[in-house]
C-alpha cells in the first residue's frame, strides 16, 4: 500500500537518487547534470507550508515526490505555483503519480493557493492525461524551447485555477 506524506529532510536522498536519474535518462527535466546532496537539501529548505514536497512510500521506501515551488519571485505571483512530479523509474505506471498528484493539488487548494502551472515535455502525454484528470487545462505550447539529448522538445503549459 503507498502512502503520501509531507518530505523531510530525511527523505533528500532518496528523492535526489529519484531526479538524478531524471535528469539522465528523462526529459522531464531540462536540467542536464546530476544534482548534488548540498543542492536539493537547498532545493528542501526553500519549500515553505505554501509550497510543499510531498514523497510516495512503499514499505517505508521513497518511491516518488512531488512539490510545489514558486511560480516567480514576483509578489503579485505569490497565489500561483508550479507542480513538479517524479516518480522512481521501477515504480512507474502503477498508479503512484497519480496518487501523489491527487495529494498535491488538495494541498495547495488547502495552503490558499489560486492557480497551479504545470510545464510538460511533448512526448509525456500520459502526464497530460493525468494532470486534464485533475481539473488542468492546456493553455498552450512553447515551441522548441528546451534541448535535451541533441534534440528540441516543445513544453505543453496547463493551468489549474481553484
Amino acid at each position: 500500500m503507498i502512502t503520501i506524506r509531507p518530505a523531510t529532510e530525511k527523505d533528500v536522498p532518496r528523492i535526489t537518487e529519484i531526479y538524478n536519474d531524471a535528469i539522465l535518462t528523462t526529459t522531464a527535466t531540462f536540467d542536464t547534470e546530476e544534482k548534488c546532496l548540498e543542492d536539493r537539501v537547498d532545493w528542501f529548505r526553500t519549500h515553505k507550508s505554501t509550497h510543499p514536497i510531498l514523497v510516495a512510500l512503499l514499505n517505508d521506501l521513497v518511491i516518488g515526490f512531488a512539490s510545489l515551488s514558486r511560480w516567480s519571485d514576483r509578489c503579485a505571483y505569490d497565489s500561483t505555483a508550479e507542480t513538479s512530479l517524479y516518480v522512481h523509474k521501477d515504480y512507474r505506471k502503477q498508479g503512484v503519480g497519480k496518487q501523489l498528484l491527487e495529494v498535491l493539488v488538495l494541498e495547495g487548494e488547502q495552503v490558499g493557493l489560486h492557480t497551479l502551472i504545470a510545464r510538460i515535455t511533448s512526448g509525456n502525454e500520459q502526464s497530460v492525461y493525468l494532470h486534464e484528470r485533475l481539473g488542468f487545462h492546456v493553455v498552450g505550447t512553447l515551441k522548441e524551447v528546451g534541448k535535451k539529448f541533441g534534440n528540441f522538445h516543445d513544453v505543453h503549459m496547463l493551468q489549474k485555477v481553484y
